[in-house]
């Protein structure tokens, strides 16, 4: 797939080969990151050293870092979504389950699958022994203990080691003693059962009641058999045990049992093993005595109800965590109300209320001075600290559908809207989002940046748009129209000094002034709704799609009426002006992209893009997946940042890549692959099908788990009045990022970020033979700078670059500037923005910068059109060094005047017992007091001549 020119070239054979070269490395993109969802179900986790928190976001894993204020989502994704995680005590092997029974084995260090297993039943807890080596799973009333996959190569990671019975129904919750040696398992026939991991004499197996509902969370006792039970209707057992953690007697096979003396721990699966199996139980049913049993007592018995108070309303208990060390228990309840108490004599520490949704899971951090509280209903995730009563983390993303989005001119913060009303502005490089304007009171159609990116603009559903200030954090400008209209769409100019929006039931455009947020205008001439509003950069030319077969091209400025009027065969859907403003992109309800030429109105190409799309089918589609195929189409298109290809999609979960020049497709990117979502798979299941039709299509009722509701017409999120639904998969928005570098897709899954990967692409320019990395390094042992640095940039290989860019002098880096030709400008500029990023060598490389956009400057301004994302991408990594030396240096700045002020306050305090001891009668005071004030001026001058010269 790599190309490589050598020789003579024509300057036709280049330009041929600058554009398949271009378009092969648009496509080594890999998915980067995931925003705007930060939790949906399951259980979340925090890492062994407790500096981050795992929450599980769908059918993918997204690591929160909080000591350096993070976020990574790992590059897995499962099939469905995931229920339960459970991570290692060394914090290298991850497990996750699905909610169909399916088990991932991740190792977290190369971030891959290793190995999978299906458990075809729904998992409700994972977890591993203290000493890593085995791990414990709840299977509907029995638990299976695995032994834990070793960094030993091995066929089978998941090796049974045995299977536990007792319970009457499932098993949800399992913790283990301190050394591994038993473990508890609470299940919702409203029991508790102790188990050991081995054989042991005094003890098989243990059950203890006393619950009238589920049992939610069993804890062990640091170092001890004693143990907490939790239920559902919120009372707390306290069970105390008569044998010490080590007073567990092993089992030794006594007599000439049959097969008794060949069965170890590790159990194979043959007739002989099980049969010495049940000898062995019985062995020691026989020969144990009621002495050296395992009895356990409960001492105590609390109910929630208390700390509550009788007035609260009755709230079941959903999630439950135990910091052993500390003897502290965190209680989460159906009311978003958690409470942490001291075990074992209850005592109430502290209690709060997060929200008045579900918290579905908690967690301790390993110091236990955190509590992890995730909330499905709201999609949120908190990170508390209950000693200082403050929140370490605190991100929610929308609980609805995410509607659109738009990037920041500097590519380096992303804003989203969605249909609760919220607008959300996401920092890309941290993946956290620091504000959140809820002023709107309906869904959010449109966002946008102005040109500065200091202000955010949205429209809603409500009639209003509104101007958010992102220096002060409030809506400081609302526009309006004469008569309640509902916005559909949304568009600023350019300068940032005219806003337009498209009304949804009006079928006009209004225009408003940024400035004096009044009424400039209202275009009207459309029959039908306003679909997508687009503004050329270099022309005060609007374009506006409707559905009612056309797109009107406006003169905002001069004429009120159309200036122009494309008719197209089938209503237009999205519309979008290319970089320069010399071409016009226009989807159609029939899955065609057409393209235009604003100055003459004449189409110069089109794109069918309906079998791109992909065939999909829902569960209660009575057609085929072809047949559904007709109804689809791109909802939303852009440019890339150089307009060389066009990014299009819609109610499908494929995002397709065209070549604008080719007007072909040069990708098609699978954003999910998620079951748990409606429109994903291709064919019926045929588990589901029956002689009569598909079960799918049947209302089994509310009792049954796995029923499902008929969903209404025309709905596609679901039946909200139901139990159960399935969210249909679909891209409502997409976006390049002015830096070229990324693309973001605003689906069902949330803010899905792919970014380009430079390590993949070999992009070399004019090579001959002659150029190698030797002949470049000779080069610059000579000491021919310029003629190295120019070598170095035709091979392209990014190590050699920076060798030579690093070892050449900084006298000579203005003479090198001013001889470099044109292209080989460019092709510097861009790499020394990509170096900035990561580089220690600041000052060095701003110095070159500030020769280049000095000397070269005026032009680079004649064809900064074509080198913008390269320009964008230097101001966002300047930027972003910018504020973390800034951190810096206010922090050594204030420790600084602290240690001088404390410095002037001791001298002062010298001086005032010198004062003191003249005025004494004692001489021999004055001068040892002035002797000590000689030498702690001696120390502070030490002292801060070697503070400024650390901080220089």
């Amino acid at each position: 797939m790599l190309v490589l020119v050598c020789g003579d070239q024509t300057e036709e054979q280049y330009s041929r080969f600058d554009r398949t070269r271009d378009l092969y490395a648009r496509l080594l993109v890999y998915f980067s990151n995931l925003l705007g969802s930060v939790y949906r179900k399951g259980n979340i986790l925090f890492t062994p050293d407790g500096n981050s928190i795992l929450s599980p976001v769908g059918n993918r894993l997204t690591i929160f870092d909080l000591k350096n204020n993070k976020s990574q989502t790992l590059p897995v994704e499962c099939c469905m979504n995931i229920t339960c995680i459970a991570l290692s005590p060394d914090g290298y092997t991850l497990i996750l389950a699905t909610e169909d029974g399916e088990a991932y084995l991740i190792s977290l260090v190369s971030r891959t699958v290793v190995a999978t297993y299906h458990f075809h039943r729904y998992i409700h807890c994972i977890s591993f022994s203290p000493d890593g080596k085995k791990f414990a799973v709840t299977r509907d009333n029995m638990v299976q203990v695995f032994h834990a996959p070793t960094k030993k190569c091995q066929f089978n990671p998941f090796e049974l080691y045995r299977t536990f019975y007792g319970a009457f129904d499932q098993t949800v919750c399992i913790d283990w003693t301190t050394d591994s040696s038993a473990f508890c398992v609470g299940s919702k026939d409203m029991n508790t059962r102790v188990y050991g991991t081995q054989r042991y004499e005094n003890l098989v197996v243990y059950s203890m009641g006393g619950h009238g509902d589920a049992i939610v969370g069993a804890f062990f006792e640091q170092s001890s058999l004693d143990l907490y039970s939790v239920s559902q209707n919120g009372h707390i057992c306290v069970w105390e045990s008569d044998t010490d953690l080590d007073g567990l007697i092993p089992y030794v096979p006594k007599g000439t049992t049959k097969g008794a003396h060949l069965v170890s721990d590790d159990l194979d699966d043959n007739e002989e093993s099980q049969q010495a199996q049940k000898d062995i139980t019985q062995e020691v049913q026989d020969d144990s005595t009621a002495d050296n049993k395992v009895i356990y007592k409960r001492t105590a018995k609390h109910s929630y109800k208390e700390s509550r108070g009788d007035g609260a309303p009755y709230a079941k208990l959903t999630s439950v965590a135990y910091h052993k060390s500390s003897h502290i228990m965190v209680a989460a309840f159906q009311d978003g109300a958690f409470f942490l108490h001291e075990m074992p004599d209850f005592n109430l520490i502290h209690s709060l209320s997060i929200s008045d949704q579900v918290i579905a899971s908690v967690a301790f951090n390993k110091s236990g001075e955190w509590i992890g509280l995730a909330c499905s209903g709201l999609g949120q995730l908190l990170v508390w600290e209950w000693q200082s009563e403050t929140y370490v983390l605190k991100q929610q993303g929308h609980f609805n559908n995410m509607n659109c989005l738009a990037y920041s001119p500097d590519g380096q913060h992303i804003v989203t809207g969605g249909d609760d009303g919220k607008v959300k502005v996401w920092d890309q490089t941290t993946g956290f989002c620091f504000v959140t304007f809820n002023e709107h009171l309906g869904g959010i159609t449109g966002v946008t940046f102005n040109q500065n990116g200091q202000v955010v603009l949205s429209s809603s559903l409500d009639g209003t748009v509104r101007a958010f200030d992102l220096n002060r954090y409030r809506n400081f400008r609302t526009f309006t129209s004469p008569r309640p209209s509902q916005f559909s769409c949304l568009t600023v100019d350019s300068s940032g000094e005219i806003v337009c929006a498209g009304g949804m039931d009006t079928f006009e455009v209004f225009v408003w002034s940024m400035q004096t947020g009044r009424l400039l205008e209202v275009l009207a001439g459309h029959e039908g709704p306003i679909s997508s509003l687009s503004f050329c950069t270099n022309k005060s030319l609007l374009a506006s799609a409707s559905w009612d077969k056309s797109v009107k091209l406006w003169d905002v400025f001069e004429n009120k009426g159309a200036k122009e009027t494309l008719l197209l065969n089938s209503d237009v859907l999205a519309v979008a002006f290319r970089s320069d403003g010399e071409e016009l992109a226009v989807s159609t309800l029939d899955a065609q992209i057409t393209f235009w030429s604003p100055t003459t109105a004449v189409q110069t190409g089109s794109i069918e893009g309906r079998h791109d799309l992909g065939y999909t089918r829902k569960e209660q589609d009575k057609i085929t997946a072809k047949k559904s195929a007709a109804t689809k189409a791109f909802t939303t298109l852009c440019y890339s940042a150089d307009g060389k290809s066009v990014l299009a999609a819609g109610k499908s979960k494929n995002v397709c890549i065209y070549s604008v020049a080719d007007q072909m497709l040069m990708k098609k990117f699978e954003i999910s692959c998620n079951m748990s979502f409606d429109g994903t798979g291709e064919f019926l299941d045929k588990k589901k099908m029956t002689e009569w039709g598909s079960l799918s299509l049947v209302d089994q009722g509310e009792g049954d788990k796995d029923g499902k509701s008929i969903s209404l017409p025309g709905v596609k999120k679901g039946d909200m009045s139901s139990r159960h639904w399935k969210p249909e998969v679909r891209v409502m928005s997409i976006q390049f990022s002015p830096t070229g570098q990324a693309w973001a897709a605003a689906s069902t899954e949330g803010l899905l970020i792919y970014s380009l990967d430079h390590n993949l692409t070999f992009d070399p320019y004019q090579l001959d033979t002659e150029i190698t990395p030797q002949s470049v390094r000779e080069t610059l042992a000579r000491g021919e700078y310029s003629t190295a640095v120019i070598k170095s940039l035709r091979l392209n290989e990014t190590n050699v670059v920076q060798e030579v860019v690093e070892n050449v002098p900084v006298s000579d880096v203005e003479v090198i500037v001013e001889g470099l030709p044109e292209v080989y400008v460019d092709k510097l500029l861009a790499f020394l923005a990509e170096q900035i990023e990561t580089s220690a060598h600041i000052e060095f490389y701003l110095t070159w910068i500030n020769r280049i956009l000095t000397i070269q400057g005026p032009k680079l301004k004649k064809r900064s059109q074509n080198i913008m994302a390269c320009l964008r991408t230097l101001q966002k990594n300047i930027t972003n060094k910018y504020e973390d030396i800034s951190k810096i240096c206010d922090h050594n700045k204030y420790s600084t005047d602290y240690i001088v002020s404390l410095s002037h306050c001791k001298r002062k305090r010298a001086a005032d017992l010198t004062i003191g001891g003249d005025k004494s009668d004692n001489g021999e005071m004055d001068s040892e007091v002035s002797n000590d004030s000689d030498s702690l001026d001696s120390e502070d001058e030490n002292f801060m001549s070697k503070l400024r010269e650390k901080v220089t």
